[in-house]
């Protein structure tokens, strides 16, 4: 007991410190390229942790989750832009870019969900697709290739976060609410359900749960979640196409909670600032930049099979399996 007591100041004291640095991250870095680096660092954490509900807590191989992401970029753009004439307030917008992808996400897992494994990563992979190709067809909703160009900049309670640095807090909030959310989540009683599913699904059943209506939850729950960080590229780039939705957008977002560790929320975090700002620090040899990014992930996913930051549960399954 006088261990833990010992320990709750120290936290207490890491966080408070790791707060203040957050807090003046922009001022460090002093520019603006960097703050938007990091901007894109935040929007990624809350992609990835999105994601890591539906794959590190229920165990769903999810292969077309940018679909949703693609969902809340465009729902943001077509009703604050001058695609339709319509500029609707942020603050209005942002519940429409949370439901509307949640709506998808029940409508796809209605009747694909039975389905496990192999089987439903080739069902989500080609709803992804299919929204791509919509996306890049429906010229006289989405303006097609040549996308959706002057998105209004976001503006809350008259103030217009118009430059990185302001945006950078915004994601920030973002990012910290959606890590509250989901840590509260992890341990309620839909969240050891999860993990309960993702350990054994019939024996899951057999206890009474309802797998299925489970599996659905955190499929919509996950696709709220990538609807708005969708919402928050929108409105930082000012400018949405499809190339910024293809399937190699959902293998990065998978990469970053597999590399920090499937179902942890630090990892999910370092496995996004890893994977976003990894290719920055490497354009000084741009030659054979993406040839060391692949060969640095092998060697890491090699001697750490778990991930960087594994969970307590992930790291102890595998060390159970590892056992003779």
């Amino acid at each position: 007991m006088k261990g833990l007591t010992a320990l709750k100041p120290v936290r207490f004291a890491a966080y408070a410190l790791f707060a203040v640095v957050l807090l003046a991250l922009p001022s460090v870095l002093g520019s603006n390229y960097l703050t938007r680096v990091a901007v894109t660092c935040g929007i990624y954490i809350c992609l990835s942790l999105g994601l890591n509900i539906v794959v590190g807590f229920c165990g769903l191989l999810d292969l077309g989750y940018v679909a949703f992401y693609a969902i809340g970029a465009y729902t943001y753009a077509l009703l604050a832009s001058p695609q339709f004439g319509i500029h609707l307030p942020w603050l209005a917008v942002l519940p429409l870019c949370a439901l509307v992808p949640a709506f998808f996400g029940v409508l796809l897992g209605t009747p694909t969900l039975r389905l496990r494994g192999d089987y439903l990563a080739i069902v989500t992979l080609g709803f992804g697709e299919i929204v791509r190709l919509f996306i890049l067809n429906m010229d006289s909703v989405t303006n097609g290739p040549k996308g959706i160009a002057n998105i209004d900049t976001v503006e809350i309670l008259g103030v217009s976060f118009n430059t990185p640095t302001r945006y950078y807090y915004l994601v920030l909030f973002f990012a910290l609410v959606f890590v509250i959310a989901i840590s509260r989540l992890g341990r309620s009683r839909v969240g050891r359900a999860w993990g309960a599913i993702r350990e054994d699904e019939v024996a899951a059943k057999a206890m009474g749960l309802n797998t299925h209506s489970l599996k659905l939850r955190a499929f919509a729950m996950g696709a709220s979640f990538a609807g708005i960080a969708g919402l928050l590229f929108a409105g930082f780039q000012t400018f949405v196409s499809p190339e910024s939705f293809t399937f190699g957008e959902s293998i990065i977002i998978f990469c970053m909670i597999t590399l920090g560790g499937m179902g942890s929320i630090p990892g999910a975090i370092l496995g996004s600032v890893v994977l976003v700002v990894l290719p920055e620090v490497l354009r000084p040899v741009a030659d054979y930049r993406y040839l060391l990014y692949g060969f640095l992930l092998i060697i890491v996913m090699t001697m750490r099979p778990q991930g960087l930051w594994p969970s307590k549960q992930r790291r102890r399954e595998l060390t159970e399996r590892s056992e003779p």
